[in-house]
């Protein structure tokens, strides 16, 4: 045996509609003027530096490991 359930869709379609309008409002809120991922207020974020003049050692470094994994592989 089988119950039939018939859906009120005039009442969901209300709630569904006050849920969307409650999630949109909070999204507005949330996303006036704030950085949301909150990175630069982070402690660890305040003494980072760009890259330095000697970036161009570790990357000819990174070549050359490759470069002799390569080679070891094929010996």
């Amino acid at each position: 045996m089988g119950i039939i359930v018939s859906k009120n869709n005039e009442e969901n379609s209300r709630l569904n509609q006050r849920i969307t309008a409650d999630l949109r409002e909070r999204a507005q809120k949330t996303t006036l003027g704030e950085d949301p991922d909150l990175v630069e207020d982070s402690d660890y974020a305040k003494d980072l530096k760009k890259t330095g003049k000697y970036t161009w050692i570790w990357v000819v470094l990174v070549i050359l490991a490759i470069i002799s994994l390569v080679v070891i592989a094929l010996i």
